[in-house]
């Protein structure tokens, strides 16, 4: 019971803003698009928003998902950047947006990577794709149960890519959550910042890569992420940009073309950046303390920080008396799961909370066998002796 308690919080958590300010932006920032999200990357406060919940064709916006399950995999050793991945007949005939992959052709991760981020590739998504799940329909299942577990009531998804499909929908709320939890991996940026590259480098058919969100190349400290477009769709982007010590996110579906889609974009960032700052804590896999393991093979485990996590504030708000809370829970027991949740860090301002970070597991912990449970009790007494 107190398991499936702390399921339904984290849950909670996720969809909620880790501040309230109570106030919005008094003009419409995004006044094309049929809907908008600003969110702090850090906290996931929202900045503004519009029609946020509203259900739309995400067109390639959806390869968020699709990179996230890619980064995941990568962080969990499931695949490396130098496997190679073979293209299928299937993912070769993919239309729309390609980097024109050739049935029975191999390329690495990496470059997959690439022409997914940079090109918005549906024949690498395809192969990715299939890659990790035998299937691009068993692939759906997983971004789908991706989607649930990061609280998304919201999203269905019938394909990789983003082409057009029934019943294929998500909203701006749930694509900035998405693209929150992918931005953990900063590593994403290496390749959705690219403005161009080479693919088949070292042949006699290198293909040129251009990225498709022209605000990395134009806008200030903008490094990603994902532009979309279909005629159902209209004009979609899912952008990021950092100056010093504040990311933003920005979220815009069904703009009416590309140079509104980039100028309401550009709008939004002009806001939170002048008008908002960050004040950075700690750093994702940042060591917090190590907590005991009640029967587990080893007797503790290292606590981390989730994500980055700092506290978004309006300029000029005074923050000399911010206080930090760790809370670690009373009693774990083993097993226990790399990510698990084992605590929390509650920050408040003027008595007022203000931010909130799962605190989780750094590695497994098995419960300890017969033996090793039987070796502590003979080595305490023996101690004990002494």
């Amino acid at each position: 019971m107190q398991k499936k308690l702390i399921i339904l919080l984290t849950a909670l958590l996720c969809l909620m803003p880790a501040v309230s300010y109570g106030e919005e932006p008094t003009v419409n920032l995004a006044p094309n698009a049929k809907s908008a999200v600003l969110i702090d990357a850090d906290t996931g406060t929202v900045i503004f928003e519009k029609n946020p919940h509203e259900k739309l064709p995400p067109a390639s916006i959806t390869k968020v998902m699709t990179m996230l399950l890619i980064m995941e995999a990568l962080d969990r050793g499931e695949i490396k950047l130098t496997d190679q991945v073979r293209t299928s007949e299937y993912a070769a005939s993919m239309g729309g947006s390609q980097i024109f992959l050739e049935a029975g052709e191999m390329m690495s991760v990496e470059d997959m990577l690439k022409g997914i981020a940079i090109a918005s590739g549906n024949d690498a998504s395809v192969a990715m794709a299939e890659h990790l799940a035998g299937t691009e329909e068993n692939f759906a299942a997983k971004m789908n149960q991706r989607a649930k577990e990061l609280g998304l009531k919201d999203t269905q998804f019938k394909n990789s890519s983003g082409l057009p499909a029934e019943d294929h929908y998500s909203t701006a709320h749930d694509i900035a959550v998405m693209s929150k939890e992918l931005l953990k991996y900063e590593e994403i940026t290496k390749f959705t910042s690219l403005y161009q590259d080479y693919l088949r480098k070292d042949t006699n058919k290198p293909f040129w890569l251009v990225n498709t969100n022209k605000l990395v190349r134009f806008y200030p400290g903008a490094d990603g992420l994902k532009t979309g477009y279909t005629s159902e769709a209209k004009f979609c982007l899912t952008a990021t940009a950092k100056r010093d010590n504040l990311r933003v996110i920005s979220v815009v579906m069904g703009e009416p073309d590309s140079k509104t889609r980039n100028q309401e974009i550009s709008a939004m960032f002009d806001f939170a950046f002048s008008q908002y700052e960050s004040h950075p804590l700690v750093k994702r896999g940042e060591l917090i303390e190590q907590a005991k393991i009640n029967k587990g093979a080893e007797s503790e485990v290292n606590i981390i920080a989730s994500q980055n996590f700092g506290v978004l504030t309006k300029k000029g708000t005074n923050t000399e008396d911010m206080q930090k809370e760790t809370i670690i829970h009373e009693r774990i027991n083993a097993p226990v799961k790399q990510g698990d949740v084992l605590g929390e860090m509650i920050v408040k301002l003027d008595g007022k909370e203000v931010g909130k970070l799962d605190l989780i597991a750094e590695t497994d912990v098995e419960k300890a066998t017969w033996w090793q449970l039987m070796k502590r009790v003979s080595k305490r007494m023996f101690l004990s002796f002494e």
